[in-house]
C-alpha cells in the first residue's frame, strides 16, 4: 500500500468513525425524546389520577358519613327528632365499629343486632312505663285500697324467706329472652351497649312532650335497624363496585401503548449502525490483505 492509498484509507476510517458517532448521537436523541414523552405522559396520568382520587375520596366520605335520614314528611323536624339525630351521631359509630369486628359468621352479627335492639327496648321500658302511668293518673278511678289488704288473721309464712339469688352472669341477664342466640354476638353487644346506654336514657329523659318521646322512641328503633342493614351490606362480599366514568377514563389513559414509530426508528438506526460497523470491519480486513 503506497502513501496515498494509506492516507485515503485513514480518511475513510475517520469518516466512518464520524458517521458512526453521528448515528449513535441520533439514536441517543431518539431514545431521550421517547423517554421525555413517556415521562410527560406519566406526569399527566398522575395528575389525572390525583384528581380522580380526590373525587372518589369525597364521594366515599359522603356515602359513609354518619347522618340521620330525614324521615319526617314535614319540612320542620320536631324536637324529638332533633334530639334523636344528635344521639345517633354519638352512638352509631360505636355500634358500627363493634358490629364490624364480628366477621366469623353472620350468626354473630345477627345476635349482636338482636341484643342491642332488645337492650334499648328494655332500658327505656321503665321510663315509658312511668310516662304511661302519669298519663293514666288523671283517668284513674278510686280503688278501695282497704279491700286489697290481707285480713289480720292471715299469717304470711314466706315473709322471712330470702329472695332467690340470680346465678346468671351479667351477659346472660342482658340476653334474657334471647336464649339460643350466638353468645359471642351477645357478649360483644353487652360491651357495646354499656357504652351507649346512658346516652340513650339521658336523651329520652330530656324530652317531656309525649309526642316528642313517641317519635324519639319509634324512630330510634327504626334507625338502629336501618343502620344495621347498612353495616351488613357493607360487609357483604357480593357488593358490586359502583361504576365511575372518571375512573374508566383514567384507566384507559394509563393503558397507552408504546409508539410504534419510535420502535421502528430505533430499529432502523440500530440496523444501519450494525451495517456500518460490519463494513468498517470488512474494509479493515481488506486493507490488511
Amino acid at each position: 500500500m503506497n502513501q496515498i492509498d494509506r492516507i485515503e484509507y485513514l480518511n475513510q476510517i475517520e469518516e466512518e468513525k464520524t458517521l458512526r458517532e453521528n448515528i449513535r448521537q441520533i439514536i441517543k436523541f431518539v431514545k431521550q425524546k421517547r423517554l421525555n414523552e413517556q415521562i410527560k405522559t406519566q406526569d399527566e396520568i398522575k395528575q389525572l389520577r390525583d384528581i380522580i382520587r380526590d373525587i372518589v375520596i369525597a364521594e366515599k366520605g359522603n356515602l359513609q358519613e354518619v347522618s340521620t335520614p330525614d324521615n319526617d314528611p314535614t319540612p320542620n323536624k320536631t324536637t324529638g327528632i332533633n334530639v334523636l339525630e344528635d344521639l345517633l351521631k354519638k352512638i352509631i359509630p360505636i355500634l358500627e365499629d363493634d358490629y364490624k369486628l364480628l366477621t366469623t359468621s353472620a350468626d354473630q352479627r345477627e345476635s349482636f343486632r338482636a341484643h342491642i335492639i332488645n337492650g334499648v327496648v328494655s332500658s327505656l321500658a321503665p321510663a315509658k312505663a312511668n310516662d304511661s302511668a302519669e298519663q293514666d293518673v288523671s283517668e284513674a278511678v278510686e280503688v278501695d285500697i282497704e279491700g286489697d289488704e290481707d285480713p289480720p288473721e292471715f299469717i304470711d309464712i314466706n315473709k322471712d324467706d330470702p329472695a332467690p339469688e340470680d346465678q346468671s352472669s351479667p351477659e346472660e341477664q342482658f340476653g334474657s329472652g334471647l336464649e339460643g342466640q350466638d353468645e359471642t354476638g351477645r357478649n360483644m353487644a353487652f360491651q357495646s351497649f354499656k357504652k351507649i346506654e346512658k346516652g340513650v336514657l339521658d336523651a329520652y329523659e330530656l324530652l317531656q312532650n309525649q309526642e316528642d318521646k313517641k317519635l324519639f322512641y319509634d324512630y330510634l328503633l327504626a334507625n338502629l335497624k336501618l343502620y344495621f342493614d347498612r353495616f351488613e351490606k357493607e360487609l357483604s362480599a357480593d357488593v358490586q363496585e359502583p361504576e365511575s366514568d372518571e375512573y374508566n377514563q383514567a384507566k384507559q389513559a394509563n393503558d397507552i401503548p408504546d409508539e410504534p414509530e419510535d420502535d421502528l426508528n430505533l430499529g432502523i438506526w440500530s440496523f444501519l449502525l450494525d451495517k456500518i460497523e460490519n463494513q468498517i470491519y470488512a474494509n479493515s480486513c481488506a486493507s490488511k490483505w
